[in-house]
């Protein structure tokens, strides 16, 4: 199973290793397996003005869906419901399940080809916690998330842009890379107000790593307050954050040396072996 957190560490739960996060609307997050659909699990949170808000979202579904039944899965009530619908000639079954706790309502949805069950879901729901409104924020590192993922991709491209541009190389994320990279940051004169550009050069970095490095992987580190992507070595303790590599530096006027960070990071890797 692999482990998600909400941004803002809202909740969490466990969803099938074979299952990926996809894009989904603003409020809303996806989860369903690439390879071979057994369904789209959405899930929603939404925080109420009132200690109780969870427990009256509840009772409202309750009173007012046609069908839906108090149930308990895991540690939690929800109110659960089920409706069937067609969809390019296709017919399917959505499940919900609403459910909570104090001031926080979770929204919980399983669509799957009608006739199917709910099981898969139901095991989710049964991994659901939901941080209450005394609860501190949590601090642990997970597969990296949809959002992190389109930072990186982002900082990535703005940093191979401006090697090209400059250099008029490819960049093509390797350790030859490094020299290019390196001949960037000292020549350009970027300040250490910069952080986004900074930031941007960190993930360039870091995507060398993952490329040079086998086993090296983008993960999400939420810690407290602070979310932000990282590199972990094949589940050890050898953690790169390469958005706080390079600014760290900038900002205390010292020049990073990549191949020195490089080699650095490469005899962490090989202790861990």
């Amino acid at each position: 199973m692999r482990k998600y957190i909400s941004p803002g560490s809202w909740f969490s739960l466990e969803y099938p290793d074979s299952w990926r996060e996809f894009e989904d609307t603003e409020d809303s997050f996806l989860f369903y397996n690439p390879d071979k659909w057994d369904g789209n699990f959405r899930i929603s949170a939404y925080q109420g003005g009132t200690r109780n808000y969870a427990a009256e979202a509840v009772d409202y579904e309750l009173k007012h869906t046609r069908g839906a039944r108090r149930v308990k899965i895991g540690a939690w009530t929800c109110a659960c419901s089920a409706e069937n619908f067609q969809e390019d000639g296709a017919r399917y079954t959505s499940y919900i399940w609403v459910t909570g706790k104090d001031n926080v309502c979770v929204e919980c949805s399983f669509v799957v080809p009608e006739g199917e069950g709910a099981e898969l879901a139901e095991a989710i729901v049964a991994s659901l916690r939901v941080r209450g409104r005394n609860d501190k924020p949590w601090k642990e590192v997970i597969p990296a998330r949809i959002m992190e993922i389109s930072f990186i991709n982002e900082s990535y491209d703005w940093a191979v842009s401006t090697v090209k541009k400059r250099l008029a190389r490819d960049f093509t994320s390797v350790k030859a890379d490094l020299a290019n990279l390196q001949k960037v940051i000292d020549e350009d004169g970027f300040s250490a107000k910069q952080r986004q550009a900074w930031e941007s050069f960190g993930i360039a970095f870091g995507t060398i790593l993952v490329n040079e490095m086998d086993g090296m992987e983008w993960v999400t580190v939420v810690d407290g307050e602070r979310e932000y992507p990282a590199l972990r070595f094949s589940g050890t303790d050898v953690m790169v954050r390469p958005t706080y590599l390079f600014w760290d530096k900038a900002r205390r006027g010292e020049r990073c040396d990549l191949s020195a960070e490089y080699d650095r990071i490469q005899a962490e890797v090989e202790a861990a072996l």
